[in-house]
């Protein structure tokens, strides 16, 4: 017999680990860059590398997890252990990435992220596997990643209120913003590594294969599954977008619309909608598919940020409309394709007998944090190019600059993103006879007390 569905609390205790992993990720993608470059001296370009650098470690780091993760045997289960080992390494980086007591220098930024990056993988990768485990239904898969972006948006939402209130009480004061959002980081994430590891039980262990496989096999069980490498690139392509958007944004209403107080309230105005964006969007993906909706979500994207263009600093209120826009539509693109790649993973192990769950996750983690660094190794230098300085007067050419690449980057890419996963032929019907000659029915997954 199957087990009933998680309940609601018990997806939510399963998903706290979400809180400090976004907690940390919002200003590494938003805040860390500027704070840098404009309290710690670095320049825009040294930051747009280090920051490169850091994510190509992860192309080492994600795929290797994720065979290490599938290939655990313990009597705690193959994802338990290293969550909270990576939860250790994970926040020892993350006080010296926001607490530095010894300044900010290019060497020290490199080490910095080198363990902040090896600690979240070893979170984030196994977590995601395992949400993937949970059930083998083709929309309870959407519901369980819909839990983890409210907790992940609720968390975002909480992380930009410490930015906005240190800009009401010392505006422009990037040290004083670093220390409040680190401090939310430290305190949320032991009770979340708690809470989720004792959420759910792990399913069944899965037989060891008869050998271990090579690189040269697990490569093979990447770029020989088509279906995986178009949620890929269509994931790299939506990250992408919502990257360049973010780490330009606080140079964008500071400079351009010439309101730095809104610097940090503009992005919490944004996810205060964005909170409901996952249960929106859930709807529509039962209704319509996971695929459609994925393509749905970025064409409304493209929408928006092609409106941006005409965003004027005489239209602010126009600014808080597309603001608005972007936080219901945020995320739908992420949210199910995440979905899709446990069912990218049932399908090769019908084809090939071999469970790779972790291994497609961590390859999907890897899509998205390298479009993270390509997009600030990209954005920042090319608005630099431009002639735009976060440390000087810029001319209304370079202000241009700035808009084009805030408005017209994002919106090709979400335009890429949707017309990869356009035509998606994995639906649910496909997925159903799929788990039909997997197993009879939905994996009887013991849930935790």
């Amino acid at each position: 017999m199957s087990a009933a569905p998680a309940t609601s609390g018990q997806l939510i205790r399963f998903s706290a680990v979400a809180v400090p992993l976004a907690a940390a990720g919002l200003p590494l993608g938003v805040y860390l860059p500027a704070i840098y470059a404009r309290d710690y001296g670095l320049s825009l370009t040294v930051i747009g590398v280090i920051f490169l650098l850091g994510r190509l470690w992860d192309a080492i780091a994600d795929p290797l997890m994720g065979s290490l993760s599938d290939a655990t045997r313990s009597r705690h289960g193959r994802r338990k252990p290293w969550i909270a080992a990576g939860g250790v390494i994970f926040a020892v980086a993350a006080i010296f990435l926001f607490f530095p007591p010894f300044g900010v220098t290019p060497l020290s930024l490199g080490v910095v992220l080198f363990f902040l990056y090896l600690g979240w993988t070893a979170v984030q990768i196994p977590f995601q596997a395992w949400s993937g485990e949970v059930s083998g239904d083709y929309h309870e898969r959407t519901r369980i990643a819909t839990y983890q972006q409210v907790v992940a948006a609720a968390a975002l939402l909480l992380t930009l209120v410490l930015p906005t209130i240190a800009d009401q009480l010392r505006p422009g004061d990037g040290r004083l913003q670093l220390t409040l959002m680190g401090g939310l980081v430290l305190v949320t994430i032991v009770p979340a590594l708690v809470l989720t590891l004792t959420a759910l039980k792990e399913p069944p262990l899965p037989l060891l294969p008869a050998s271990k496989p090579s690189l040269r096999e697990v490569f093979r069980a990447i770029a020989g599954e088509p279906l995986l490498l178009r949620v890929l690139a269509s994931d790299f392509a939506v990250t992408l977008a919502q990257t360049i958007r973010g780490s330009l944004i606080v140079f964008f209403v500071t400079f351009y619309m010439g309101r730095p107080e809104w610097a940090g309230g503009l992005f919490l105005f944004q996810f205060v909608f964005g909170v409901f964006a996952g249960p929106i969007w859930l709807k529509i993906g039962r209704r319509y598919g996971k695929h459609r909706t994925a393509v749905a979500g970025e064409l409304v994207q493209v929408a928006i940020n092609l409106s941006l263009l005409l965003v004027t600093p005489d239209t602010f209120g126009l600014l808080l409309a597309l603001t608005l826009a972007q936080g219901l539509a945020q995320g739908s693109g992420n949210l199910m394709l995440r979905a899709i790649v446990a069912d990218v993973a049932d399908k090769h192990r019908l084809d090939s007998g071999e469970d790779r769950t972790g291994l497609y996750y961590s390859v999907f983690s890897l899509a998205g944090k390298t479009a993270t660094a390509v997009a600030v190794g990209i954005a920042l230098p090319l608005v630099a190019w431009l002639g735009f300085d976060p440390k000087g007067v810029n001319s209304p050419e370079a202000l241009k600059g700035l808009l084009l690449v805030f408005g017209l980057g994002p919106a090709i890419a979400h335009a890429l993103s949707a017309a990869l996963i356009a035509r998606f032929p994995l639906d649910e019907a496909a997925h159903a006879e799929i788990r039909r000659q997997l197993d009879p029915g939905p994996p009887d997954y013991a849930f935790a007390e």
